[in-house]
């Protein structure tokens, strides 16, 4: 893998990160919202924290669309749930939030999880991709496969 496809990785786990915790830190500061209340729910995006972590967000998304483009899904989300360990970590020291023994071990286990995943390839070998590729193409319309196998 490249550097910049290291980069875009990067970014979905920080992009995530951070914006699930200014989401979160702003949606504390607000209070208990309700979908019976959609118009304190829609006022909410006014809160700064808030309106931060949905800019974050979307910066995430942007780069888990970039990742799925070049890598398959089974790798791409592992290897970027060290964003729950991160989380975790925020949520302890910043908010305070007491988190259970049992809630670290399972954080311990998708951090070790991620180094399985990260050893191996980030892309279905070739042959087995196009199977796929040819199989989705026929079922969407015979005359379109006929022209991407040529």
């Amino acid at each position: 893998m490249t550097f910049r496809k290291y980069l875009v990785l990067a970014g979905i786990t920080i992009f995530s990160t951070a914006g699930d915790s200014l989401l979160a830190r702003g949606m504390k500061n607000l209070g208990s919202v309700s979908l019976h209340n959609l118009s304190g729910l829609l006022l909410s995006i006014l809160n700064p924290w808030v309106t931060a972590g949905i800019l974050l967000l979307l910066a995430f998304f942007t780069c888990y669309m970039s990742a799925l483009s070049w890598a398959d899904l089974t790798y791409v989300l592992p290897a970027t749930s060290i964003g729950y360990v991160l989380v975790a970590l925020i949520a302890h020291f910043s908010f305070h939030e007491q988190i259970s023994p049992t809630r670290w071990l399972g954080i311990a286990l998708i951090a070790a999880g991620v180094g399985f995943v990260a050893a191996g390839p980030s892309v279905t070998p070739d042959h087995e991709r196009s199977n796929f590729r040819s199989t989705s193409h026929d079922a969407i319309s015979p005359d379109v496969s006929a022209e991407v196998k040529s």
